[in-house]
């Protein structure tokens, strides 16, 4: 993938640059779904909007635009390879603007359409690292802003039941009205399977909490999507007071990371389910989520990609064959502690023998961490969070690294194989008044792509978020 440079601007400076080429030339789009978790505690995401509009209305419009910029410590690797982190490179800036627009058909039912503008380029081209530190770029060669439509799908509830819920607001994707308290739901077209699945109130969404994408969904699950992080396909749920299930089909791109979507569902897809169960703990909410997925494409083999190299170069695009498939699961778990603090936690799991084929190269990881408001230092809408990662491979997919392989965020011409360790530490300033949050961000990178004997030390990445949404 061919690297990129911004000269550093600053955010404000980048901000016009950027905002300025997107109206020339237009965008790209974030990699995960922006809907409001499914049970919002404490300490969750920013909101530094309050949206007030008609309960009674059938429109629904939002904007928002986060940009963030990076910079990383100088390196002193000992190797490299055409896919590492880089030893030095200048810092690189990622803008997202979006608009969701939502409009009600009849009771019950609505259709969400949100264009997108986005450019930008991660550190070393979101390369290098399993779990890469800004969940708002892509793998895209060109950083250019360009216009690209993020979602457009349809969703309608039936009620199970004549109870209803309270009014819901006006949201992202979210026509105001009144809800019922237990339903089915359909949703079908574009959009990205992270709005319905492996949701999570502290650890979800890079525009508002963590940027580390090991942190925004779960490292290990491999989900549907085109190098832009969107599918099209169908969700359907069971929601009640005590118990949520969901399951969906989506679209694989027809190459991995690839632009474009493979229609041909025959043999082509990927299957989601997933259970959840909320709870209430000393009084604090709550919930445990369990997830397994099915995904099936024309991934390459590990085992068979080093087997046929015979001691030369492996490389697994060489023995693609249709129908493979990949297995794997997740559990995540929440709990407020109490009306300021959250903690939470995810473990996943991919069987990890054919190539990653559309989010990173993370076949286990673990998460944990914390959350808190501002409001012991009289700054109740300002969040801070801290986690820790661990990120590893599967046997075969090491194996694969070690003989001088590459995936399409991985090839240092070698492994030697350790845990990937990161450590991230956010904090939001909330500015109410302006519709905004301005967030300072750090993560320190031990072992970047796996990698033990390549650096003499950790990767420190100082980061800086600027949200604004209404």
């Amino acid at each position: 993938m061919p690297r990129y440079f911004f000269r550093p601007l600053g955010l404000a400076g980048a901000t016009l640059l950027l905002a300025g080429r997107a109206l020339a030339q237009g965008g790209v789009t974030s990699p995960v779904g922006s809907l409001p978790a499914q049970l919002p505690a404490a300490a969750s995401a920013q909101e530094p909007v309050h949206h007030d509009h008609d309960a009674a209305s059938n429109w629904s419009l939002h904007f928002q635009q986060t940009i963030i910029q990076q910079w990383h410590n100088d390196l002193s690797p000992r190797y490299a390879g055409p896919f590492s982190l880089q030893a030095r490179e200048q810092a690189k800036l990622s803008l997202t603007t979006t608009l969701f627009i939502g409009r009600r058909l009849w009771k019950n039912a609505a259709v969400y359409f949100n264009p997108e503008v986005a450019g930008g380029s991660g550190l070393s081209g979101a390369t290098g690292i399993g779990g890469a530190p800004n969940g708002e770029t892509f793998r895209i060669g060109d950083p250019a802003p360009q216009v690209y439509l993020a979602r457009l799908y349809f969703r309608q509830l039936w009620a199970l039941g004549a109870e209803q819920e309270k009014e819901f607001d006006d949201d992202l994707n979210q026509v105001a009205g009144l809800r019922p308290r237990r339903y089915l739901a359909l949703n079908a077209g574009k959009f990205s399977v992270a709005d319905y699945f492996d949701q999570n109130s502290y650890s979800h969404d890079p525009r508002t909490q963590f940027f580390n994408w090991s942190l925004m969904s779960a490292g290990g699950w491999d989900y549907p999507a085109n190098v832009r992080g969107y599918t099209v396909g169908a969700v359907l749920e069971y929601v009640a007071p005590g118990v949520a299930l969901r399951a969906g089909i989506g679209a694989m791109p027809t190459d991995a990371n690839g632009p474009t979507l493979d229609f041909h569902y025959g043999k082509a897809q990927a299957l989601t389910v997933e259970a959840t169960k909320p709870y209430t703990l000393g009084g604090h909410p709550g919930a445990v989520r369990l997830l397994g997925f099915r995904n099936q494409a024309a991934m390459g083999s590990y085992v068979l990609a080093v087997r046929n190299a015979a001691g030369a170069l492996p490389d697994v695009t060489a023995v693609r064959a249709e129908r493979r498939t990949k297995y794997g699961f997740v559990v995540n778990a929440e709990q407020e502690i109490s009306k300021e603090v959250g903690v939470f936690g995810r473990f996943s799991y991919n069987d990890g023998h054919n190539e990653t084929w559309a989010f990173t190269e993370i076949d286990r990881s673990l998460s944990v961490g914390l959350t808190s408001t501002g409001a012991r230092w009289k700054r109740p809408t300002d969040r801070l969070g801290g986690a820790l990662v661990a990120n590893g491979l599967s046997k075969d997919h090491r194996a694969y690294l070690a003989a001088g392989g590459s995936g399409f965020i991985l090839g240092d011409g070698r492994l030697d194989y350790g845990l990937e360790y990161i450590g991230e530490v956010y904090y939001s300033i909330d500015f109410p008044r302006y519709h905004a949050a301005l967030s300072p961000d750090y993560q320190i990178i031990f072992n970047p792509g796996y990698n033990t004997g390549r650096l003499p030390g950790p990767v420190h990445v100082v980061g800086l978020r600027v949200h604004v949404e209404f």
